[in-house]
C-alpha cells in the first residue's frame, strides 16, 4: 500500500541541505508530488510532498531522515497525508491563479494584513509570496530625496474563481487608503512573454508637459497650462485644445527648442526601465501627443526604438503655430500601437502601454497590461494598473521582475 507523506524541515540554512534529505528519499524510490524551499534571514523553510511505493517501507526512510536531520540541527516534521485528501488538493490544479503585486516606499505589516484580508475574502487561497524587491537597510532614508530611492515591492500568487472586476475595484480603493500601489492580473502566458513597450512622452517618460515649458517661453504659460490641464482631465478634445495651445506658440524662437530640451529630466527609474527591458529583448515605442523634437531627443538618450509625435512647423527660424500632418491624439496612438504590433509580429496581449492623461485611454485600453504612471484620477480608474508610490521602473515588479536580475 503506497503511503504520502508531507515532510517540513525548518532551520539555519546552509549548502546541501536539499541535497542530503532527497538523497535519503532517492534511496527508497520516492516520487516527489511537491516541493517548496524558501530562505528568510538564512533561515531555511523546505516543504516537500512524496509518496513512498508500496515496495518501500516508511519508518527506515522517516527514521533515516530524522537522524540526518538531527545531524544538521533542523527540525522536521511528517504528517501522513490520505488519498482522499491528496486528490482533493491535485483537484485545484486547473483553478485560475491570480498575481497581486503590493508596491510602496516601505511595506508594512498593515499592507500585507489589508491585501491578504481581501484575497480571503474572494475565497482565494495563496499560493506563494515572494519579494520582488532589494532587501531593505534598517537605517532606511528619511529625507525626501533619499527616500525616493527606496523601493518595496511584495508578489503574490493566489488561485481559485474571481470576479476580477470586484477584485480589482476593492485593490484600487485599498491602494488609495493606504498610500500604496496594489495591482491584480490574472496570472496568463502572456504575463511574462510581453515583448514591445510604448510610452507616452509628457509626465510619462519625463517630469514635465514640454508645451507648457514652450508657453512659459514664448509668455503665455498661464494660457497654455490652463488647457493642458483640462484636455488631460478629459475635458477638452485634445486635438482641438492642441491646436489652440500651439496657436499661442507663434513666433517662438526655434532656439528655445534646444535649450528646453537640454533641461528635460527623466522620470524617476525611466533609465534603468528602458535598459532592462532592452537586454531583454524588448522592443521600445514613444506615442506622444507632444513634439517630435523632443521624442527624438529622448530617442538618443535611452535608444528608444519608434517615436511617433507631433511636427511642430518652423519657418525662418521661428515657429509659426502650426502643426504639420495629423495630430497624434488619442485614436492615432491607439492605431499607431497597433501598427507597430502588427511590424513587429507582437500580438497586443504582449503589449504594455505607459501613460497619465486622458488621451492615453485609447492605447491603454487595447494593450494587454495598460499601466496609468501616476496619472490624472479618470486615467486611474480606467487603466488596468496604477503605479503612482514608485518610479517607472516599478513597471518591471508586475512583469514578475526582481531587483536582482534588473539592470
Amino acid at each position: 500500500m503506497r503511503e504520502i507523506f508531507l515532510i517540513n524541515i525548518a532551520g539555519e540554512d546552509r549548502p546541501g541541505v536539499t541535497s542530503s534529505v532527497t538523497s535519503i528519499l532517492a534511496q527508497f524510490d520516492v516520487n516527489v508530488l511537491d516541493i517548496g524551499q524558501a530562505v528568510i534571514h538564512d533561515t531555511l523553510s523546505l516543504g516537500m510532498l512524496v509518496e513512498v511505493p508500496p515496495s518501500a517501507e516508511s519508518s527506515p526512510l522517516l527514521k533515516d531522515i530524522l537522524f540526518r536531520c538531527h545531524e544538521l540541527g533542523l527540525q522536521v516534521r511528517f504528517t501522513p497525508i490520505s488519498a482522499e485528501s491528496y486528490e482533493h488538493w491535485a483537484a485545484g490544479q486547473g483553478k485560475s491563479r491570480h498575481i497581486i503585486t503590493v508596491l510602496a516606499r516601505k511595506i508594512t505589516a498593515e499592507h500585507i494584513a489589508r491585501v491578504s484580508a481581501i484575497i480571503s475574502e474572494f475565497s482565494l487561497n495563496i499560493d506563494r509570496i515572494d519579494r520582488l524587491s532589494g532587501r531593505v537597510p534598517l537605517n532606511g532614508a528619511t529625507e525626501h530625496n533619499d527616500r525616493r530611492q527606496n523601493k518595496a515591492c511584495v508578489e503574490i500568487s493566489a488561485r481559485g474563481p474571481l470576479n476580477d472586476g470586484e477584485f480589482r475595484r476593492r485593490c484600487m480603493v485599498l491602494a488609495s487608503e493606504l498610500d500604496i500601489d496594489v495591482a491584480y492580473q490574472e496570472d496568463t502566458m502572456f504575463r511574462r512573454n510581453r515583448r514591445l513597450v510604448a510610452f507616452d512622452m509628457d509626465s510619462t517618460l519625463i517630469d514635465a508637459e514640454v508645451i507648457d515649458e514652450l508657453a512659459k517661453a514664448a509668455g503665455v504659460g498661464e494660457q497654455v497650462a490652463e488647457i493642458t490641464e483640462r484636455a488631460m482631465r478629459g475635458e477638452l478634445d485634445f486635438t482641438a485644445s492642441f491646436r489652440a495651445r500651439v496657436a499661442l506658440l507663434k513666433g517662438l524662437d526655434e532656439n528655445v527648442l534646444q535649450e528646453i530640451a537640454g533641461r528635460l529630466r527623466l522620470n524617476e527609474g525611466a533609465e534603468r526601465l528602458v535598459s532592462t527591458l532592452k537586454k531583454m529583448g524588448y522592443k521600445t515605442a514613444i506615442l506622444s501627443g507632444g513634439f517630435n523634437y523632443f521624442g527624438e531627443h529622448l530617442q538618443k538618450i535611452l535608444g528608444i526604438d519608434y517615436v511617433f509625435a507631433n511636427a511642430l512647423e518652423i519657418q525662418n527660424g521661428k515657429v509659426t503655430g502650426n502643426v504639420v500632418g495629423e495630430v497624434v491624439d488619442g485614436q492615432r496612438k491607439a492605431a499607431l500601437l497597433r501598427e507597430i504590433a502588427a511590424k513587429e509580429n507582437i500580438s497586443l496581449e504582449q503589449v504594455i502601454a505607459v501613460g497619465d492623461g486622458a488621451n492615453d485611454l485609447p492605447m491603454l485600453s487595447i494593450a494587454g497590461l495598460g499601466i496609468a504612471f501616476r496619472a490624472k484620477p479618470i486615467v486611474k480608474q480606467s487603466a488596468k494598473q496604477a503605479i503612482s508610490t514608485l518610479g517607472l521602473d516599478g513597471i518591471l515588479y508586475l512583469l514578475g521582475i526582481s531587483d536582482r536580475h534588473a539592470d
